[in-house]
């Protein structure tokens, strides 16, 4: 039996469902529609990051540089644990300022070798300074996940681990 449909259409069907795939700029513009712009792509981080020392000295916490970008799954997930587990939201609150530092594509590139080039291990990545600006530690924060999204205790644990003795 011959199909009704000329193989012109089949193709044209084809393209039509595959454009996203071959077409690269539609196919990175889907995902970031959803997700909302945590990182400040336009930001000095050096300018973030003294805004937050001022903060940081005047209510005695530390800094929490996070350095990531916008298109990154992990650093969403990480943001949303923030944002979203209410101890850890408040053990920020009380005792961070927290700062994004957009890195994408060396956006911001003297603040990564500013503080070791933090960012070979990936993104995101964090950076704990003290009220004078002197850095504490950094965490490669693949250390704080576990299989598809950052584990809470491992999260909290570094954060008491850091925070400013009171």
């Amino acid at each position: 039996m011959k199909s009704r449909f000329p193989a012109s259409c089949l193709l044209i069907g084809l393209l039509l469902a595959t454009s996203s795939i071959t077409n690269p700029a539609k196919a990175a513009e889907a995902p970031k529609t959803g997700r909302p712009r945590i990182y400040d792509e336009t930001a000095d981080g050096a300018k973030q990051i003294a805004d937050a020392l001022v903060v940081a000295k005047k209510e005695n916490k530390r800094v929490l540089v996070q350095m990531g970008a916008n298109w990154c799954g992990w650093c969403h997930r990480l943001h949303n644990l923030f944002e979203t587990d209410k101890v850890i939201a408040a053990t920020l609150k009380s005792n961070y300022v927290v700062v994004a530092v957009d890195v994408n594509e060396e956006h911001n590139k003297a603040i990564d070798t500013k503080y070791g080039h933090p960012t070979r291990f990936g993104l995101p990545v964090i950076v704990v300074l003290d009220s004078d600006g002197k850095q504490l530690t950094t965490k490669d924060t693949g250390q704080l996940e576990e299989a598809d999204h950052h584990k809470p205790e491992k999260v909290m644990a570094f954060l008491k681990e850091w925070a400013p003795k009171k």
